[in-house]
């Protein structure tokens, strides 16, 4: 049985005593890939030198998260994707649109986000999308790019079932983390609605702890419980979960079964 953690802010200051271990503790539970989404230009360096440094278990993704963007969007936008590559990484984010603390960006969320996307089409990347308090803009500012040549994840989704409907008939992935298992979040009932084939697991580390560890510091090695919630919810085993889960993180990310 293994399973992909398929977004983890591994170079996260909170895993800055004890990476190595949290990795090595992730292995030990059968996860045996860690896909780090990148935040900024302060993070990009981190996170493409964890995925040289463990070349088998680590896959970097670069982009610049909406609530990281700044009037000089352009400017970090060039800076950032000037450090590295295409071939460096196996996605384009994190991405998308955050409204939930400040609306007065959104314009140059709106442009950012679109830019980032045409950057993912034209190098045949997936996308990992980030939602907050703007399903619907996020929605109108992506259908007209959606042209057969993009696909990607809505990351810890926490939207309607008819949201959800649309994102997979787009193409796109849902991502299913730890508040699926909270007790009064609602996402369980959306997500028990959603076939497998449609969906990847992630812990969204260090941050939405799974129950029984709510509330702690997050980790990939955690992954197991959300595993084991989405195994209650579709009368499965977690073996069944991590088969179907894992080839649908390695289709999308292109990544080589071991």
């Amino acid at each position: 049985m293994l399973l992909i953690d398929t977004h983890a802010h591994l170079f996260s200051e909170a895993f800055d005593a004890d990476r190595k271990e949290v990795i090595e503790r992730a292995l030990d539970r059968n996860i045996n890939k860690l896909l780090l989404p990148n935040i900024d230009e302060t993070t990009i360096e981190l996170t493409i030198g964890l995925a040289n440094e463990h070349p088998e278990t680590c896959f970097a993704m670069g982009g610049l998260h909406p609530t990281s963007v700044h009037a000089n969007y352009k400017e970090q936008l060039q800076r950032l994707f000037s450090s590295f590559t295409p071939a460096q990484i196996v996605a384009v984010g994190e991405i998308g649109m955050d409204l939930y603390w400040d609306r007065t960006q959104k314009k140059e969320q709106t442009e950012a986000f679109i830019w980032q996307v045409e950057y993912a089409k034209k190098y045949n990347l997936p996308v990992v999308i980030h939602v907050r308090e703007a399903f619907e803009e996020t929605f109108q500012t992506l259908e007209p790019l959606l042209d057969g040549n993009l696909t990607g994840v809505f990351h810890s989704f926490t939207g309607t079932l008819d949201q959800a409907h649309k994102i997979i008939s787009w193409g796109f992935k849902i991502g299913v983390g730890g508040i699926v298992t909270f007790k009064n979040a609602g996402v369980d009932k959306v997500i028990q609605e959603i076939a497998l084939e449609h969906i990847l697991l992630e812990t969204d580390s260090p941050y939405l702890a799974p129950t029984p560890m709510r509330g702690k510091r997050n980790e990939s090695s955690y992954l197991h419980y959300i595993a084991k919630k989405m195994g209650e919810l579709h009368q499965l085993s977690v073996e069944e979960i991590a088969q179907i889960t894992t080839q649908n993180a390695e289709q999308l990310f292109q990544l080589t079964h071991e």
